[in-house]
């Protein structure tokens, strides 16, 4: 019976049966993590899930990383709409900053 380490949920791929993200793993890997320092990082996996895991993305890398990319597209997209909505606050919390930090 083969096992599934890795499933797409609400668009998004999760390990196992848990709310851990491959994405973690995969940027972790990237930084050339061990597997067992990964299994630490995030105790409700186990080494067999990160293995998987592992090589679910080294199986699917191409499409894994268009993934990734899209995921951080959206990101900025998203931070850029979040500063113009949020422009006036965020000019208000940086001139309260620059004043807190006048030797007075």
């Amino acid at each position: 019976m083969q096992k599934e380490y890795v499933r797409m949920v609400e668009g998004a791929y999760r390990i196992g049966d848990t709310r851990v993200s491959l994405d973690s793993l995969v940027y972790l890997f990237r930084e050339e993590m061990s597997a067992e320092s990964m299994v630490d990082s995030y105790p409700a996996l186990t080494l067999e899930q990160v293995h998987g895991a592992i090589a679910f993305y080294l199986g699917n890398q191409h499409g894994v990383d268009q993934y990734l990319a899209e995921g951080q597209r959206a990101a900025q997209s998203q931070h850029g709409q979040s500063r113009k909505t949020n422009a006036e606050l965020i000019a208000k919390l940086q001139r309260a900053h620059h004043a807190s930090q006048i030797p007075g």
